[in-house]
């Protein structure tokens, strides 16, 4: 089915004369992993913590704005004889060390895009923590870089490697659902008073869907998109901001006379191959968390909030040689638990004892960062590439183009610009 109407669209600059896509990008195996770090709070030391664990790895730098996160963090592993740096500028003499292969960045949002650029202009992969980039402007300067240098280019999306997200998709892959036509995602929780001045700040100046891929990470790895399929075109709208001007009042302690973030964005995605996607956006309403996960298929559902849930229908319970008489229900957790566990990962029971203490949600950035440690050690292509990157992060600056144009259709980039034949 085609519009009658036209979508509104944005540039897609030319490919550089000489720059190369990076699909399937594999670069010379690292027999030792030399990995810096540049942000140092909660999630920077959290990354470092989870890095010392993983074998075959080098902490050579550490790098914060304050001196004293950079020492503490030094102290917490141990570490003697290791690159430290602070300042405006530290991360830019990190970027410069030639004893580095990898730049991890887990600094404030509007920093992620200049440190990357800084990393791979002096021949260093970067790994970004989400959203890697907030405009378009960005994350072709990123892609362009990428090309350029060879790098990898990676946005640190955990949720991709949750337990139930990477058992249903490889269920998908193996043909269980049928034909996946419609997917949901999101990120729906109340956590106004952990929010930071410069976050809460972004959402005061900026409306649309601001923080898109934990929600929407999973849904594109499991559509296969820019590799089988890519975004066609979407809508959005939001409600009224109702509550942020009173938050940002409270955490600012200064008044707010316009918020311009609503309190709910919601966003509806079309795939070139005719599958849609629903996307929400809410952190100002009481509400328990929720990434919305939801899978709808010709053959079965699956959701994971506000518990996980399996549907299959005959064929598929006859694939996997389960009684006919589950046929459209939900699955016991008897049933759906050891359906799930034989479709994991085989590194996810190799690893789970040390992920779990690692990480307090369930181990997936410990897998996230095992993953990436593997490919990298074994020359391989990332589980998640620049234009996973693009596709992701993109949709913040293309639901507020939608909005502000009373929720008109919007085309998606093709990021790879021609070079994925979907």
């Amino acid at each position: 089915m085609k519009m009658n109407s036209q979508p509104l669209s944005t540039i897609i600059p030319n490919r550089k004369r000489g720059q190369q896509d990076v699909l399937q990008l594999a670069t010379e195996p690292l027999d030792r992993i030399r990995i810096g770090f540049v942000g140092l709070g909660y999630r920077g030391q959290s990354a470092v913590k989870r890095w010392s664990h993983i074998d075959g790895v080098e902490i050579v730098a550490l790098c914060d704005a304050n001196i004293d996160f950079v020492n503490q963090c030094a102290v917490v592993i141990g570490k003697e004889n290791m690159n430290l740096f602070s300042g405006q500028d530290g991360y830019a003499r990190l970027c410069a060390l030639s004893s580095l292969d990898i730049v991890y960045i887990c600094t404030d949002w509007q920093s992620h895009t200049e440190i990357a650029l800084c990393a791979m202009e002096h021949g260093k992969h970067v790994a970004i923590e989400v959203p890697a980039a907030l405009s378009l402007t960005d994350i072709w300067q990123l892609i362009d870089k990428a090309e350029q240098t060879r790098r990898h280019c990676m946005m640190l999306e955990n949720s991709v490697y949750d337990y139930f997200e990477t058992a249903i998709r490889q269920l998908y892959h193996r043909g269980i659902f049928g034909n996946v036509v419609h997917v949901e995602g999101g990120y729906t929780h109340f956590m106004t008073d952990q929010w930071t001045s410069w976050r809460i700040e972004y959402n005061r100046t900026h409306c649309g869907d601001v923080y898109p891929t934990h929600g929407l990470g999973p849904l594109c790895q499991l559509l296969d998109i820019h590799r089988t399929d890519r975004f066609d075109y979407l809508v959005a709208m939001q409600s009224d901001a109702y509550t942020g001007g009173s938050v940002y009042q409270r955490l600012m302690d200064k008044p707010c006379e316009e918020f311009s973030n609503g309190d709910e964005t919601t966003m509806l995605i079309r795939t070139l191959c005719g599958k849609t996607i629903t996307l929400s956006h809410n952190v100002m309403n009481p509400r328990p968390y929720s990434r919305g996960y939801k899978v709808v298929g010709t053959q079965g559902y699956a959701s994971k909030y506000p518990h996980p849930q399996v549907v299959l229908a005959e064929g598929s319970l006859q694939q996997l040689q389960l009684p006919l008489e589950f046929a459209n229900q939900v699955l016991s957790n008897d049933v759906m638990e050891p359906l799930l566990q034989v479709h994991y990962p085989t590194y996810f029971g190799e690893q789970q004892a040390l992920a779990h203490k690692l990480d307090p949600r369930g181990g997936m950035s410990f897998y996230m960062d095992y993953r990436l440690a593997y490919c990298l050690h074994r020359g391989l292509p990332l589980d998640m590439d620049v234009y996973d990157m693009a596709e992701w992060c993109c949709v913040s600056e293309l639901s507020a183009l939608s909005i502000s144009h009373g929720a008109m259709p919007v085309s998606v980039p093709d990021f790879t610009r021609g070079a994925a034949q979907v």
